[in-house]
């Protein structure tokens, strides 16, 4: 299969020579949706892509195709059918670490084995790390075995492997990491420290509502009910290597509803009044959306820019560092402390299973395992 580039009304289009059933030869044009100034290298790029696509999805596929190949055909294949964040995940680890180490080693296909998968694997967990500072995490390994098991998953059903050289790979021990928390009194300690700054009201909502940091950014006017004092969790914004914009939450139980409380309602209401006055301020400069928490000019507040600031403001203020996300982990902290059982934490937090509360929280429920320690100790006399 060949094909070039070709330039049409200030864009780069792929046209692959390909040929029709009486073997006359039929250009297929496919826009890459780039401008001609400056993108040269990213459209020759697309082309080679675009090539080897074809040849794969045409069943035109050599005995000598490498397996890097087949992954960069599997990610262009697996685009449209999942989810976006879910794709930038598997693109940025197949690009920067599965892609170039199979590439290197210039494994077919045809050729894979359990034993070329075991020493990826023992490889990255001992210096996978881009930065040369380590391994990596047993965690970040199950997602590349997960890719790579998908790989060829995708290759055994189209009978270019005979079975999946993924069966008895042994992955590293993930050792379990107890989640950090404030306790009530240094989270009164922070709110008291940082109520003057201006992503003060998204710190409230996210320990008051045990909100992950997507679900909070994702908050919008239309999710509020000031009649009814109500407010759902139905919008999240992440990001991978892209800020994503998603009206729908992480799981069907994520999509949950809060009472308003009047503090709550208040800061609402606030925000509401600030933002109807920078409107004003703004005018025609006034990025437009539904967004709660955003800078004054409308633009809506960056992922890693709030878990930067936050950390900031801890440092800044000599506040002891956690995660922005073990803000959640306080809120199940105040929940467990002030006796409410695993299943209103679950229901609380948005948990889709009461045993990943279990699993994550258990450890919190110390007192109530004394007490029941203490109960069962008075029945008997030693």
């Amino acid at each position: 299969m060949t094909g070039s580039l070709q330039e049409k009304n200030g864009k780069y289009y792929v046209v692959l020579n390909t040929r029709d059933s009486n073997g006359k030869r039929k250009p297929k044009w496919i826009s890459t949706g780039l401008d001609v100034k400056g993108n040269k290298r990213i459209a020759e790029q697309i082309l080679r892509e675009k090539i080897k696509e074809y040849e794969l999805r045409e069943n035109l596929i050599h005995t000598d195709v490498l397996f890097s190949d087949y992954v960069l055909y599997w990610l262009n294949l697996i685009e449209n059918s999942v989810d976006t964040i879910t794709h930038q995940g598997y693109k940025s680890v197949a690009n920067a670490h599965i892609v170039p180490y199979f590439k290197n080693k210039g494994i077919k296909l045809a050729d894979i084995k359990r034993n070329h998968i075991q020493e990826y694997i023992d490889v990255k967990s001992k210096s996978g790390r881009l930065d040369g500072k380590g391994g990596l995490s047993p965690k970040t390994m199950k997602t590349h075995r997960l890719i790579i098991q998908l790989v060829c998953k995708e290759a055994l059903k189209n009978d270019l492997i005979s079975k999946n050289p993924c069966e008895f790979v042994v992955m590293p021990k993930q050792q379990r990491r107890e989640p950090d928390f404030y306790s009530n009194d240094e989270l009164q300690t922070m709110f008291n420290e940082l109520r003057n700054e201006h992503i003060y009201p998204l710190l409230y909502f996210t320990v008051l509502y045990g909100l992950r940091r997507s679900e909070v950014l994702g908050l919008k006017w239309d999710s509020v009910n000031f009649d009814n004092n109500i407010i759902t969790i139905k919008h999240t914004v992440v990001r991978f290597t892209k800020v994503v914009e998603k009206d729908s939450t992480k799981n069907a139980s994520s999509f949950r509803s809060y009472p308003l409380t009047p503090d709550v309602k208040e800061i609402l209401l606030l925000l509401k009044a600030q933002e109807k006055e920078n409107r004003r301020l703004f005018g025609k400069q006034y990025i437009d959306n539904d967004y709660i928490f955003k800078w004054q000019n409308g633009k809506p507040y960056a992922p890693d820019y709030i878990t930067m600031k936050f950390s900031k403001l801890l440092k800044q203020h000599k506040l002891r560092h956690i995660r922005f996300h073990d803000l959640r982990h306080s809120c199940a902290s105040m929940l467990v402390s002030n006796g409410f059982e695993l299943k209103d934490i679950q229901e609380w937090l948005g948990h889709s299973d009461i045993q990943i509360t279990a699993n994550i929280y258990a450890h919190l429920d110390a007192k109530r395992k004394k007490d029941i320690a203490n109960s069962m100790s008075n029945l008997f006399s030693f």
